[in-house]
């Protein structure tokens, strides 16, 4: 006989497991934030400055940005750092 499946608690287990990741995704952005020191900014300056980063639609400019990013990550590595706030690639996933 088949054993019968617990969906309720599959699904709270997916549910703890996509809120770690959520909580793990907001503290790399904080410590993102802190490693370029972009919280010297008041909070509105870095949101504006985030808004326009969401909104660019120039390519030459996100590339440019990308590649920035990357060299940030790369230098961080180098100097036996902690990748701050994400895998260390730049593809964005």
């Amino acid at each position: 006989m088949r054993k019968v499946r617990d969906y309720h608690a599959e699904l709270k287990a997916l549910e703890d497991k996509a809120r770690a990741l959520k909580a793990r995704r907001v503290e790399q952005l904080g410590v993102l934030v802190t490693a370029t020191g972009a919280d010297a900014l008041d909070m509105e300056m870095l949101a504006g400055a985030l808004l326009d980063a969401v909104s660019a639609q120039e390519v030459q400019a996100k590339e440019a940005w990308r590649a920035k990013g990357a060299a940030f990550f790369q230098r961080r590595r180098r100097k036996g750092g902690q990748p701050a706030g994400g895998n260390g690639n730049s593809t964005g996933a």
